[in-house]
């Protein structure tokens, strides 16, 4: 199969990524084989080809935001048939034992797995996925418009539900990429009102046009204090003007895996009375299950630009130097 693999992280610029040949893969116990027909290009990935996250393994194959076709089943595989088409997520298996799955925050297991870092993902022809975390799709959506809301999507219904909006609250966006928008598009028709900040502007742009009250530079103050907000650029630096722009006890939820080096906080401007900061920390199956028929039943519409797979490396620097409005999408 053709597939793209780390060779040596680095600045994308600089090529850490090799597209050759690699060996089929064979599905062991539980698993499929899936055909990959399309792969959202997620920051994560960028932000492991140029090293801002260790290797978990030499050569992986990255891509977690995976739509494709089962061709193959290992045994003891029961939910889905060959043919079927199947999505496969970051969160690619957990222990099911530690306190944390047993509580049923399995995000937060000891011993987790994930796709594209821990074993191989979607930058690929074929792919392997656990048949247990595999997911059904609405039909609603077809391949390059699910692929986003496989990570982009669930994450973003994630750190909305870690920000505690209240019901037709103001809330807060950093940053508008791939998880932004459609976020944005969540909390819109849940009655909220929407304010954005972004250093770009055709993301202000598409802000505008999904709706956002307010939509300004990435560090502007929104006019009006939020009750909740929600980072999704990797910039440490906007955390105390996000906070100093929350309300009485609001909440900003920083949902990216990897964040900059945030600055001292001051404590009376930025903490007190109440405000609170947390992290989102990859997701459940349950925000999964959730999001996905939720995404159909709003009628989400992602912002798209499609690649073919012989040029991730250049999705990549493409999301790097901020030039890709929405989320990318190789279509293999």
């Amino acid at each position: 199969m053709r597939a793209w693999w780390i060779e040596e992280q680095g600045p994308i610029a600089g090529g850490p990524m090799r597209f050759g040949r690699c060996p089929d893969p064979v599905p062991g116990r539980g698993e499929l084989l899936v055909r990959v027909r399309a792969c959202g290009v997620c920051r994560t990935d960028l932000h492991l080809a140029e090293g801002d996250l260790g290797l978990h393994r030499a050569g992986v194959i990255p891509g977690h935001e995976i739509v494709g076709e089962v061709v193959g089943r290992g045994p003891d595989c029961t939910r889905f048939r060959t043919g079927e088409r199947v999505g496969v997520a970051w969160l690619r298996r957990t222990c099911g034992r530690c306190r944390f799955c047993r509580r049923g925050r399995e995000n937060l297991c000891v011993a987790p797995r994930f796709t594209g870092w821990d074993d191989d993902g979607g930058y690929a022809e074929l792919t392997l996925a656990p048949e247990a975390f595999a997911y059904r799709l609405p039909e609603e959506f077809d391949d390059e418009h699910a692929a986003p809301l496989l990570c982009a999507g669930i994450i973003g219904y994630r750190a909305l539900k870690r920000a505690e909006l209240p019901p037709g609250g103001r809330l807060g966006i950093y940053g508008f990429g791939a998880s932004a928008h459609l976020a944005a598009q969540v909390a819109l028709h849940q009655g909220a009102e929407v304010f954005v900040m972004t250093r770009s502007e055709q993301a202000r742009e598409l802000a505008r046009e999904l709706g956002a009250a307010f939509v300004g530079e990435a560090d502007e103050p929104p006019p009006q204090p939020l009750d909740a907000a929600v980072l999704f650029a990797p910039v440490g630096t906007l955390v105390p003007p996000a906070l100093r722009a929350l309300d009485r006890g609001g909440t900003l939820a920083v949902a990216g895996i990897h964040l900059s080096d945030v600055p001292s906080l001051n404590y009376a401007a930025e903490l007190f009375q109440e405000r609170r900061l947390v992290s989102v920390t990859a997701n459940t199956r349950q925000d999964g299950e959730e999001f996905l028929p939720l995404a159909a039943r709003l009628g989400l519409r992602p912002t798209t630009v499609p690649y073919p797979l012989k040029d991730a490396d250049r999705a990549l620097a493409d999301l790097a130097g901020d030039r890709i409005t929405g989320a990318a999408v190789l279509r293999v």
